[in-house]
C-alpha cells in the first residue's frame, strides 16, 4: 500500500491525518492513536504520540494518527471531549475498513487516552484499549472499568499531573486481562524520555492478539 494518507472523512470534514504501515509484512494490527489536549498544545505531532506510534509500528501495526476538530488541518473546535470522540470513531470506521479481519485497537495519550478508550470500550470493533499517561482523575473512565477488552497502561512514575497513585488505584479497578508499565523518572509529557513510551509499547503489545484472549 503505497499511498500516503494526509486526511481521513470526519464528521466535520477531512481530518488531517497520518498512517503508519510496517514495512515488508501485513499488518497484524490496526490502531488508532488519538493525541493530547489540543487547548494546551497537543497535536498528532506530540511525541510521546509520535514515538508510541513508532513503537506500534515496530511492533508490526498498522498505526492512524490524526488531529481532532480545531487542530491543524482538521475542521471545527474543540469540543470537550463528545466531539473529539466522533472524530476518534471516524478513525476507527477508516482503518476497519482498510484493515479487514485484523485486529482493531484504540490508543491515545493523556486527554487522548480518555477518548481512545471511551470510544473503543463502546465499539464492538475495537478488542485493545491502550492508555499513555491517562488523566484517570480529570475525566470520566467508567467505560473502560466495565470494559473485559484487554487494557495497556503506560505511565510515568513522576507525572505532575495525574499522580501514579491515582493511576495504580484506577488500573486495579480495571477488569482483566491488563498490564502496566511505569516509566522510570518520566514527567506527564515523558519529557526526555518519549522513545521509552514507544519501547514500552513494542513490549507489551509485541506478541499480543485480541484472538488469544
Amino acid at each position: 500500500m503505497a499511498d500516503v494518507i494526509r486526511e481521513i472523512p470526519g464528521p466535520l470534514g477531512p481530518l488531517e491525518a497520518l498512517l503508519e504501515e510496517p514495512k515488508g509484512v501485513a499488518p497484524r494490527a490496526a490502531v488508532v492513536f488519538a493525541h493530547p489536549l489540543p487547548t494546551e498544545g497537543g497535536t498528532m505531532h506530540t511525541k510521546m504520540v509520535f514515538q508510541g506510534a513508532k513503537g506500534l509500528v515496530r511492533a508490526g501495526c498498522a498505526v492512524l494518527r490524526f488531529n481532532f476538530r480545531g487542530v491543524g488541518r482538521s475542521p471545527g473546535a474543540f469540543d470537550g471531549g463528545r466531539g473529539e470522540q466522533d472524530d476518534f470513531r471516524a478513525g476507527l470506521d477508516f482503518m476497519a475498513a482498510r484493515y479487514p479481519n485484523v485486529d482493531i485497537w484504540a490508543a491515545g495519550a493523556s486527554f487522548g487516552s480518555y477518548v481512545a478508550l471511551s470510544a473503543g470500550a463502546r465499539d464492538q470493533r475495537v478488542c485493545a484499549l491502550i492508555a499513555v499517561a491517562p488523566p484517570v482523575d480529570r475525566y470520566d473512565f467508567s467505560e473502560a472499568k466495565r470494559s473485559t477488552k484487554a487494557k495497556f497502561i503506560v505511565h510515568g512514575e513522576e507525572d505532575e499531573l495525574i499522580p501514579l497513585k491515582a493511576v495504580r488505584a484506577f488500573y486495579a479497578q480495571l477488569e482483566e486481562p491488563k498490564e502496566i508499565v511505569v516509566i522510570d523518572r518520566a514527567n506527564h509529557l515523558f519529557e526526555g524520555q518519549t522513545v521509552e513510551v514507544g519501547e514500552a509499547l513494542e513490549e507489551l503489545l509485541g506478541d499480543f492478539s485480541c484472538r488469544k484472549h
